[in-house]
């Protein structure tokens, strides 16, 4: 896409309420993603809510929520999502290597037995919307009720963010890189 479909909202359209709602997603400049969102302010504040849960809140560790949205971001073809959780997968202990792996076939990327479950969940559930069950019976061993959960929401909470990002045209953020070459 050639430009956004819809401009990240400047500062001289934004009333005191959306200002107010982009003040509390981010600390500093905000996202383009927030800045486009921030359209529909209502809209907004409540899916980050929602999202901080997962991405704050949750229960999974943080490398393995890292590789649930990477993965998903490759399977939707979110340049933009894939480039801002290659930097808060690496903050949450992935390597540069591990974080362009989750491009590759997850038997081909020497990933270990726990985590190529997590690239083959985000996988079915991209391609069936749903869980094999024996994918689903090896997850269950490894995580808690609550996990379990959080793996479903995640991937479905990051397709909601890829195919936005995609049909809005968000551009990537200053200094983000996009998908390996």
């Amino acid at each position: 896409m050639a430009q956004p479909r819809i401009a990240p909202i400047t500062d001289a359209e934004s009333d005191d309420k959306t200002k107010e709602v982009l003040a509390g997603l981010s600390a500093g400049t905000p996202l383009n993603i927030f800045t486009t969102l921030a359209h529909h302010p209502k809209l907004l504040k409540r899916w980050g809510a929602f999202g901080g849960v997962l991405l704050y809140g949750g229960d999974l560790a943080a490398r393995e929520r890292e590789i649930l949205i990477l993965r998903t971001g490759w399977n939707c073809q979110s340049d933009y999502e894939w480039g801002q959780h290659k930097i808060i997968g690496m903050a949450a202990g992935l390597s540069e290597k591990e974080v362009d792996a989750t491009t590759l076939d997850p038997s081909a990327a020497g990933w270990s037995d726990d985590d190529a479950l997590l690239i083959t969940a985000a996988d079915e559930l991209h391609a069936d919307s749903k869980i094999s069950d024996a994918t689903w019976d090896a997850l269950a061993v490894r995580y808690s009720k609550k996990q379990l959960i959080e793996v479903l929401m995640t991937v479905g909470q990051y397709h909601l963010v890829s195919m936005t990002l995609n049909s809005l045209g968000v551009e990537r953020d200053a200094g983000v890189d996009g998908f390996p070459s």
